[in-house]
């Protein structure tokens, strides 16, 4: 334990006594202290102040510690034998002090040991690992000792001392840790921060580890530490959640009685407010903790100068003691070390909040996402969303880093400009009109920056990633349709709109740094020119020069901060309001459906999608009795699926009530798909009961699928089901709503996907009167008229009204519009009764796959060499290892050209050498002789300073300029080839690869193109040529520095390895850390109607919790690197400003007072240029792994070209439409066996060939290789006698069409859905729309053809979205028309109006029909009936009826024979 050195007994009372003598106070002697050669303290101050100063601490704060203590319980600490040992010590020593100086002293110093003894006890029962209060007294302890210590040890040269010794032994025992944490942590890989000492807290030396492990080897996501508890999303949000739901409820009651457009208006502008106080409320006081720490930083900083002017001074006077010099340089180099420990923990604050608020804003974000009602839904697409938990984020962790430089620059450049007044008297008001001239334009600027970006930056981003979104998810239409041309086009176009807007900014963020990085030197102009000018006798010496200066340099960074600091809070407060208007949104309400002891009941509902919006759904009244199948059936667009929304509480209820009992289960009518395996997408998070789960399999007809699927159950399902069929996707949909055993199942239309035979076997195993739900509610939308004589209730929808209700006999029996409807069309869809044998024999015709169901069993031998990870289809975003390779810094400099490369390198060099020189010149006009008490040629030396500084900020200018437009040139390239290498990419590469990955490339990794590297490569050049100017200048002030500079320039290298090589790494695991979080989103938007019905809301958000916190584990260590690095090469950093000093004050006999003054105000900066260099070269490097990630997908397969120079088809092309297969053979990947074997047929023009056949036979594989979606794997396909393989994809799939099976829109115009590249007249495309049977419905709508299409095209029902496909193939008008189950989705009467249209219309054209509803094929020239790849049977309906095949019992079971 440190000790104080304590004099004898008699010494001591002789010292007492001489203090009262002659009214002599504790205070020092300044003869004796500081006007000597040989400077001490009196004995009188040591024995008082110097002893009482330590005990006074403690005693004072002691009564506030134990309340601390007291208030944070972290549980017991077990002591171990080490602090033990020391605890026993401690007391001893004093005990023996006390026994040999019986003194007061000595006695209160025993007691305070005690007490401190008491506080250890204390701390290690409290939890209390790290003790900064005992740190802080023990340093003070120290400090105080020193003095006394250095008189003994000055006495023990001359005569050594027992006294002494036993003072000297006693200090050893400085504790830096008074104990050993032995709390085990239960998690894997605690944070090691909690258990540092004080001294490892502040000098990040718990970080180390870390860094030498990265260093070894690559770090992998299991070598990081778990998250502390502080930081989870769990604890944050949990807190927050609440906090942010009251202000909600006052913002409500704050606009109770306005008008409705009013307070939205009002709504949206107070909701980033209400949010900004809902996140200070929970993150505001830590944050002070590190504005308390700026705080002390400024003071050190503003101490260093006035350190540096007493040297100067030193310097002057010849008389002056050397030890003076010394104690400058000390002083100096101890204070430097102090602002760099303050500034790093207020970063590692900052940073620590900024990483809450993102973990918080996300965890609101998602959480509002699973209950924001349908109509705000529309307004906000998955690619918003994603933008605002990745670019709003950002902003807003920014705003957190540099708000304090908003209140605090404007302080910072005050006390500037007040020091200055001190050196250069009323010159100084010329360096405040400079920066007030300043102010203004840089204000303006910002302003500027923040409407362009507001306005144009961000809109146009949004819209290109809410367009990205939609190619994904709908690239299998694209590729179908030969559309990837014209949205390509679009998204270049918002591309172009986001770069012009982008570029704009960059030249007014140039004009920006240019003004500020000259602001020293036009601050320095205006006051020395003014200085100089006013009175001949105003010299400019050393010390009035380069304290100026110092004071200047520290004046540029609030400067320089506080636009930056103003543009960043405007972008945040943009950001806010983003995130303030989504949260604000309008949510599902609660009462929508209330829970009560009847089953379901809607009585006198009326519902609408949105508040304002026309009612869906018009004086509803149903009640269904429990245990009862109630079937709804109308037309497309009468309400069918709204009146399910409704009893699911997902619509707008103008009025009535809805009540539905017990838990609910929901099949929509378009399958929600987990990315996730067969069986996870079943269970959906329930427990798994072999028996039942068999049970529910076999019931939904998916065994025979499982023996198909490469893996059984394990096999993993693609994005939105893109590796199954429609038919696999709505059973998979239909199965995880069987295996739930809820009360009520609502059942949108899930027959409709499937064939006629397995239709039947479903309603017979599952939802029927024999069916696994008998008993339970059931709810069945159903175009199926076969399937009504079962139900216990039918509902008739017409236009949003009940028309009808009642059993099947008595609608019968009223004869109304009903009972006309099934005359009409019973015929065509006869009961089919099916045995489940047969059912497996003949199992449905799926359609629309592109890889897994057409897969053949595995057979043994191929089973011996199937990997372990046979099911798993998604290919997890990976992170590269080790340092990013040189070939991404060719590919990126590439891009811009070598011309602009040489033109930027020489304006930086430029830039410097006018720097070096001005610098130079003032030093030379510092030692200016004085004549006369004037200098000479004032004018001239002015003019030369002017002119050389004026050189430097236009240079500025030009590098900032050039290199933004040099980022933008790149940015533009590398985001076209990755647009062009992903839209060129086959299906399969979709179905591998997350749309969350590619999003996060367009989204995060574009913008840290676009934006990042640019800014990183500017700092770290701008910061290499001002460090090579520092180095030029100390060394010729002071050669003997290179002795110094040399090594340390070795050691800046070896550290930067060990710390670049652990920062990119942590930088890639965050980045791939990233991509499952914006699936999650993408996914659970997508779901959320699901995820709500099925009551699954906390098991997503914990999920979201676990991907955001896996995120976090990467995040939290990369940004303590930089910190860990800044603190440790800024202290090594300091030993330079030390170095130039000492040397300084060394050579004072040969060295003028101006070059030492250059040397050692350059040198001050030297340690935050090195670590500057070493943190933006990182961020560089950090950055570049950005175009690495972007580069990854220029390696990937490519389809075949789009179009075929040299062999030109002619316009008419197909002009009768043959199809000729010879020996065609087609496999979906390398390694499975052929999908279609040696296929040879020949379809004649103008022929109507039905396709039928079951799952895996190989349907679905012929249109996909007519089209080339895969290409064949052995023989050939001719149309029109032109061999397919030889011509463009575009070319062969802009002259065939396709309707199929899953109709997908995107946002925008109707007229763009149907015609993307304005080829046709507004007449043309009315037609079409008539032909569709859709003309009413567009007529009616208020834009008609420009009417805006949301986002999958949601605000139209599944039937209209499938009719707008027709309309498509209607307008494109080809000579050969692939049908894919089209009419899986409308009415029975809408299917005959479509089949009636295609045979009138598609007369003269050659049509394949894949087909479930055999009836609609009965009239077919052919039928092909398919099975294992192969053509089994093929010849008219008639004949093959005749051959009692398989055509005829599959007939035979549909009741068609």
């Amino acid at each position: 334990m440190a000790t104080l050195s304590y004099p004898s007994w008699d010494s001591t009372s002789r010292t007492r006594l001489r203090c009262h003598a002659g009214g002599f106070t504790p205070l020092p002697d300044w003869n004796r202290t500081w006007y000597t050669a040989n400077p001490d303290l009196t004995q009188c101050f040591q024995n008082t102040v110097l002893v009482w100063v330590p005990c006074i601490y403690l005693w004072l704060l002691v009564p506030f510690y134990c309340l601390h203590l007291y208030c944070h319980d972290n549980g017991r600490i077990r002591m171990s034998c080490l602090c033990a040992a020391k605890m026993v010590r401690l007391p001893l020593l004093c005990s023996n002090f006390s026994v040999f100086n019986p003194s007061l002293v000595v006695f209160v110093c025993f007691f305070y040991k005690i007490l401190v003894l008491c506080i250890i006890q204390l701390e290690r029962v409290r939890g209390c690992r790290s003790s900064v209060f005992l740190f802080l007294f023990w340093v003070l302890s120290v400090v105080c000792s020193l003095v006394p210590l250095r008189a003994k040890i000055q006495l023990a040269i001359d005569e050594v001392s027992p006294e002494t010794l036993k003072t000297l032994s006693v200090v050893e025992l400085f504790p830096w840790k008074t104990t050993h944490s032995l709390v085990f942590h239960l998690s894997q890989n605690p944070c090691p921060v909690r258990d540092a000492s004080f001294l490892s807290k502040i000098l990040f030396w718990w970080f180390t580890g870390l860094v030498v492990k990265g260093y070894r080897t690559p770090l992998e996501a299991e070598d990081l530490w778990t998250l502390r508890e502080e930081d989870t999303s769990n604890k944050i949000i949990s807190e927050l959640q609440q906090n942010w739901t009251a202000e909600c409820a006052k913002l409500q009651n704050r606009l109770p009685d306005q008008a409705q457009l009013l307070r939205k208006l009002q709504k949206e502008q107070s909701s980033g407010f209400f949010l900004l106080r809902t996140l200070a409320r929970k993150f505001g006081p830590y944050f002070l903790t590190g504005t308390l720490c700026i705080i002390f930083h400024d003071a050190f900083m503003f101490a260093i100068p006035q350190v540096l002017s007493l040297l100067l001074g030193f310097m002057k006077d010849a008389d002056a003691p050397l030890w003076k010099g010394y104690f400058y340089a000390t002083l100096m180099f101890l204070l430097s070390c102090l602002q760099s420990l303050f500034n790093h923990q207020y970063m590692y604050t900052c940073f620590t909040v900024g990483m809450r608020v993102k973990t918080a804003v996300m965890g609101l974000v998602y959480r509002k996402s699973l209950v924001i009602n349908s109509s705000a839904r529309r307004t906000c697409t998955v690619g918003e969303i994603v933008n605002l938990v990745s670019a709003d984020t950002q902003k807003l962790m920014d705003f957190v880093v540099y708000f304090n430089a908003v209140w605090l620059a404007p302080i910072e450049i005050a006390l500037c400009l007040f020091f200055l007044w001190q050196h250069l008297g009323p010159s100084a008001l010329a360096g405040i009109a400079t920066v007030i001239l300043i102010f203004p334009l840089n204000g303006f600027i910002a302003k500027k920056r923040s409407k362009l970006q507001v306005n144009a930056g961000m809109k146009f981003m949004d819209g290109r990633i809410r367009l990205m979104n939609e190619i994904l998810n709908g690239i299998k239409i694209l590729k179908f349709y030969a559309w990837e041309k014209a949205f390509l086009e679009q998204v270049l176009g918002y591309r172009e709109k986001e770069l012009k807007a982008l570029k704009k900014s960059q030249i007014l963020y140039s004009i920006s740094i240019a003004s500020f990085n000259s602001s020293s030197f036009l601050i320095a102009f205006a006051m020395f020119g003014v200085y100089v000018m006013l009175d001949d006798r105003n010299v400019l010496d050393a010390q009035k020069v380069f304290v100026s200066m110092a004071i200047i340099n520290i004046l540029k960074t609030p400067l320089s901060q506080l636009p930056f600091a103003i543009s960043t809070t405007m972008q945040a407060l943009v950001s806010l309001r983003r995130l303030g208007k989504y949260l604000c949104s309008e949510e599902l309400r609660a009462d929508n459906v209330s829970k009560a002891s009847l089953n379901v009941i809607v009585d006198n509902g009326t519902f609408s999608w949105a508040a304002e919006g026309p009612p869906c759904l018009k004086r509803i009244n149903v009640r269904v009795p429990r245990g009862s199948l109630v079937a709804v059936v109308g037309h497309v667009g009468s309400g069918k699926s709204s009146l399910l929304s409704a009893m699911l509480g997902e619509t707008e209820k103008r009025s009535g009530q809805v009540t539905v009992k017990g838990s609910v289960a929901y099949v929509p009518q378009q399958a929600w798909i987990q990315n996730a395996t067969v069986q996870d997408n079943v269970l959906f998070g329930r427990e798994k009961l072999k028996t039942w789960y068999q049970r529910v399999l076999e019931a939904c007809a998916l065994l025979p699928d499982l023996d198909i699927l490469p893996a059984g159950d394990a096999t993993e399902i693609g994005e939105k089901g893109l590796n199954l069929s429609g038919g696999q996707k709505q059973r998979v949909s239909l199965a995880r709503a069987v295996y739930r055993k809820a009360d009520v199942y609502l059942l949108d239309d899930p027959l409709s996907a499937v064939d006629a035979h397995v239709g039947q076997h479903i309603f017979d195993k599952v939802i029927g009167p024999k069916g696994v739900l008998r008993g339970k509610t059931r709810v069945l939308v159903t175009h199926g008229t076969s399937f009504l004589p079962q139900a216990d209730l039918i509902l008739v929808l017409v236009e949003g009204e009940i028309t009808e209700s009642g059993s099947y006999q008595e609608l019968l029996s009223r004869h109304g519009a009903f009972a006309d409807f099934i005359h009409t069309f019973a015929s065509t869809e006869k009961k089919e009764r099916i045995d489940y044998g047969l059912c497996v024999d003949f199992m449905p015709g799926d359609t629309t796959n592109t890889n897994l169901q057409s897969m053949e069993p595995v057979t043994e031998m191929d089973q011996e060499q199937v990997p372990e990870d046979l099911g798993k289809l998604t290919e997890a975003d990976k992170a590269h290892t080790g340092r990013v390779r040189l070939e991404m810094y060719k590919k990126y400099f590439k891009t811009i050209g070598l011309a602009i490369i040489i033109l930027i390198v020489f304006l930086y060099a430029f830039q410097q050498g006018a720097s070096l020189a001005y610098n130079y010149w003032l030093s030379m006009w510092a030692d200016d002789p004085v004549v006369n008490g004037t200098q000479l040629d004032t004018d001239l030396k002015l003019a030369v300073f002017g002119a050389l500084g004026f050189a430097q900020g236009i240079a500025i200018f030009g590098t900032t300029v050039a290199i933004s437009i040099c980022g933008i040139i790149a940015s533009r390239q590398l985001h076209m080839d990755l647009l062009v290498n992903v839209l060129r990419s086959p299906m399969s590469f979709f179905e591998c690869t997350p749309s969350g990955n590619l999003l996060n490339r367009f989204a995060k990794e574009i913008d840290a193109i676009d934006c990042m590297v640019p800014d990183g490569l500017k700092m770290m050049l701008s910061y290499v040529f001002k460090l090579m100017e520092v180095c030029i200048i100390v060394l010729m002030a002071t050669p003997f520095a290179a002795v110094i500079i040399l090594p340390l320039a070795f050691l800046y290298a070896f550290v930067q390895s060990f710390y670049v090589a652990t920062s990119c790494q942590l930088r890639r695991l965050e980045a791939v850390s990233r991509s499952p979080i914006y699936t999650h989103f993408n996914e659970t938007v997508q779901g959320a109607s699901v995820i709500r019905a099925f009551g699954e809301q906390s098991r997503f958000i914990l999920q979201a919790n676990k991907r955001v916190d896996f995120n976090q584990t990467s995040y939290f260590p990369r940004f303590v690197a930089t910190r860990w690095l800044a603190v440790n090469l800024e202290f090594v950093g300091n030993v330079v400003v030390l170095a130039a000093a000492i040397l300084s004050v060394m050579g004072r006999s040969t060295l003028s007072p101006g070059i030492v003054g250059l040397a050692v105000s350059h040198s001050l900066q030297v340690t935050g240029i090195l670590s500057w260099i070493v943190r933006s070269w990182t961020d560089v490097e950090n950055n570049i792994v950005s175009v690495e990630r972007v580069n990854e997908y220029s390696d990937t397969p490519k389809e075949a070209s789009w179009n075929t120079e040299g062999t030109p088809l002619p316009l008419a092309w197909p002009q009768s439409g043959t199809i000729e297969f010879q020996d065609y053979g087609l496999q979906y990947r390398k390694g499975l066996e052929l999908a279609l074997k040696g296929i040879t047929l020949n379809v004649d023009k103008r022929e109507k060939v039905g396709i039928v056949g079951r799952t895996g036979a190989g349907k679905s594989s012929l249109a996909l290789g007519i089209f080339r979606i895969l290409e064949a794997a052995k023989g050939k396909i001719f149309i029109d006698g032109v061999n397919i393989a030889d011509i463009g994809l575009h070319d062969l799939r802009s002259r065939v069409t396709i309707i199929p099976q899953d109709p997908i829109l995107f946002s925008g115009s109707l007229r763009m859905n149907l015609d993307p590249f304005d080829t046709y007249t507004d007449e043309e495309i009315w037609s079409s729309l008539e032909l569709a049977h859709l003309k009413t419905f567009v007529s009616n709508l208020p834009d008609k053809l420009s009417y805006e299409c949301s986002e999958g095209g949601e605000n139209l029902s599944l039937g209209q979205r499938q009719l707008v496909c027709l309309a498509r193939a209607l307008l494109r008008k080809t000579k050969i028309l692939v049908l894919d189950e089209a009419t899986a989705a409308v009415d029975l009467e809408t299917d005959t109006l479509i089949q009636s249209t295609i045979r009138t219309q598609f007369e003269d054209c050659t049509v394949l029909t894949i087909a479930h509803r055999l009836n609609t094929i009965m009239d077919y020239t052919r039928v092909i009936v398919m099975d294992r790849g192969n053509v089994c049977e093929m010849d008219s309906p008639a004949n093959l009826i005749s051959q009692r095949g398989q055509f005829y019992r599959m007939c035979l079971e549909a009741g068609l024979v």
